[in-house]
């Protein structure tokens, strides 16, 4: 059946296993295609999966080099390990690439998960409740320094003192979060309270349908308006099986997506944006949004 509703549509490139050119080649390909919109990489310092050997670039250094070298998509990490920065240095980096990018960030964050890295850094790993609690203040200072002078904050686990953030985004009243996490009693009460976008990493659609009514119902209870939460969910791309593509992301939309973000396997093949294009968004967007 075709709804009426508004359908963006972006690409992943996971930076691991890959190169800079080759991340490069694919997003300036995809910021030349109009049916792509948004673009994301990840903010992990090894390869995820079972071998954590081999390259894997920085997520921010990396946006902040892409971010010069596009000019109409919007970019983000999807999402920052809140764990692995200070939310004040965060949001100066986070600032600096909006600013690069003439406005075009979509600041994408998290609680943090991946155990193995934080073992190998030395970095602490809370325990799942008090990482959520760090996630709410950190989003908390994050919005102050982007919207304050010299905000001051006192919490259980960040403190600011006057502090400064310069030049702020180019976005007012700044870049929309974009919160990822499915945690029903805490983790989505966070992003009832501040996301724009929140962000399932993945699951079964039932699954990503449940919780999005828990976000509802959060947003309820704050009395925000959950429609003013677009609903985000990343999906794996079958390059052998552009039509599995289409029909899992067709899924998600009846239950409520309509940020739908692409995930592409290294080695990208060229002109693998124009391929989605025509094969999976094109298609889903005449059958939701008739005209368009």
């Amino acid at each position: 059946m075709a709804l009426a509703r508004q359908l963006s549509f972006g690409i992943k490139t996971s930076p691991q296993q890959t190169t800079y050119a080759d991340i490069l080649r694919v997003w300036q390909e995809a910021d030349a295609n109009p049916a792509v919109e948004h673009a994301w990489v990840f903010d992990h310092f090894i390869p995820l999966g079972p071998d954590p050997t081999g390259p894997c670039l920085e997520g921010w250094s990396l946006l902040a080099a892409l971010a010069a070298r596009t000019e109409r998509l919007r970019i983000g990490v999807m999402v920052t390990g809140n764990t692995y920065r200070h939310p004040a240095v965060l949001a100066n980096m986070a600032a600096t690439v909006d600013v690069i990018s003439g406005g075009r960030l979509d600041f994408g964050i998290g609680a943090g998960w991946h155990e193995l890295e934080h073992d190998m850094y030395g970095l602490e790993l809370p325990p799942p409740g008090r990482r959520i609690r760090m996630l709410g203040e950190a989003c908390e200072v994050i919005r102050r320094l982007w919207t304050e002078e010299t905000p001051s904050f006192e919490g259980r686990y960040y403190r600011l003192r006057e502090a400064r953030c310069e030049p702020k985004p180019v976005q007012k009243p700044y870049p929309p979060f974009v919160i990822g996490g499915s945690g029903e009693q805490l983790t989505l009460r966070v992003a009832a309270q501040y996301a724009d976008i929140w962000n399932f990493g993945g699951g079964p659609v039932e699954t990503f349908r449940h919780k999005s009514e828990v976000l509802d119902r959060h947003c309820l209870e704050i009395g925000r308006d959950p429609s003013s939460i677009q609903r985000s969910v990343q999906l794996w791309v079958d390059d052998a099986d552009p039509a599995a593509t289409r029909e899992l992301a067709r899924q998600y939309i009846d239950a409520g997506a309509t940020h739908l973000v692409l995930i592409l396997r290294p080695p990208f093949p060229e002109g693998v944006t124009h391929r989605l294009a025509d094969e999976v968004i094109g298609p889903l967007r005449a059958a939701y949004q008739p005209g368009v």
